[in-house]
């Protein structure tokens, strides 16, 4: 199946990147990895610009927009790198008040019971009594987890991280390209390599996959389709980060990378309720129903 974006789809992505490119670019990323904390100015930015209402109705005070485009938004968010509790506060947004427009930032307490940035939300969605802190591989994604089974995973929030999974996933394979054309090794550009090569095509393959996953189940919202999407998201953020980092070398490793960044997020994002586990017992029970 061939997905293709209208020309409103085209012109929102790109507003989005723009924005971020603008507002957290490479500079803000590595001060906020210095100084990690929620940029309120960036916050209410992005709740002028429409991010967390984007689904909400017109009526309402939101955007007026689907779930496609609200993939879109985070896919660009996953790229980027964006810092913050996004998903709590987008789908909040019509619920809690100042939601909608940047002016609070939201966390809530997913499936699997952890939770993003609770010590800087003014809201708190779930019951986080007994929270613990846990120490974040990502420095910009502090976490605390919540005891007790914490119910099943709301499918929008499996599906809008399999976007911000697949915008790593389409970085990294990019930060892979650029360094195999430009890093010379033995008098030519390491991409001459067979073996680099096959490390950036294989990125890239899962990116494609991942991304038509992803848009299709965006379209139907079916929650075997978004089971689907999130796994496969899932294996092309870090595998693709992890293969981006070997085209690196030991560069990969050090703050001067972005790619080990984005490897970090990629993992804190799996352990979000509708990981590996939920998804498939999800897409087993549908075999199972489809055989009985």
């Amino acid at each position: 199946m061939r997905f293709r974006l209208t020309d409103e789809q085209r012109a929102l992505r790109a507003a989005i990147r723009q924005l971020l490119d603008r507002r957290f670019g490479p500079e803000a990323l590595r001060a906020a990895v210095d100084a990690p904390a929620l940029d309120r100015a960036l916050w209410r930015e992005l709740g002028a610009a429409g991010f967390f209402a984007l689904r909400l109705p017109e009526a309402q005070g939101g955007v007026g927009l689907g779930l496609p485009e609200a993939v879109l938004a985070f896919e660009e968010a996953g790229r980027a790198l964006l810092p913050g509790p996004l998903l709590a506060t987008h789908l909040a947004a019509g619920e809690e008040p100042g939601a909608a427009d940047g002016s609070v930032a939201v966390a809530a307490v997913d499936g699997g019971g952890v939770v993003e940035w609770l010590a800087e939300a003014d809201v708190v969605r779930g019951d986080a009594s007994g929270a613990v802190p846990l120490r974040s591989v990502d420095p910009l994604t502090p976490l605390h987890r919540v005891p007790g089974d914490r119910g099943a995973a709301d499918p929008v929030a499996v599906l809008l991280t399999a976007a911000e999974q697949l915008g790593t996933a389409a970085r990294v394979c990019e930060l892979a390209a650029q360094h195999a054309r430009t890093r010379e090794q033995f008098g030519r550009p390491i991409g001459a390599f067979q073996a680099v090569q096959q490390l950036c095509a294989r990125t890239l393959v899962r990116v494609e996959v991942a991304r038509a996953a992803v848009y299709a189940a965006a379209v139907t919202a079916d929650p075997v389709d978004i089971a689907a999407a999130r796994l496969l998201a899932d294996e092309a953020a870090v595998r693709g980060a992890r293969d981006c980092l070997q085209v690196h070398g030991g560069m990969g490793f050090t703050w001067e990378a972005e790619v080990h960044l984005h490897l970090k997020r990629a993992w804190v994002r799996t352990q979000r309720a509708g990981g590996d586990t939920e998804s498939e017992e999800v897409l087993a029970c549908d075999l199972v129903a489809g055989t009985a």
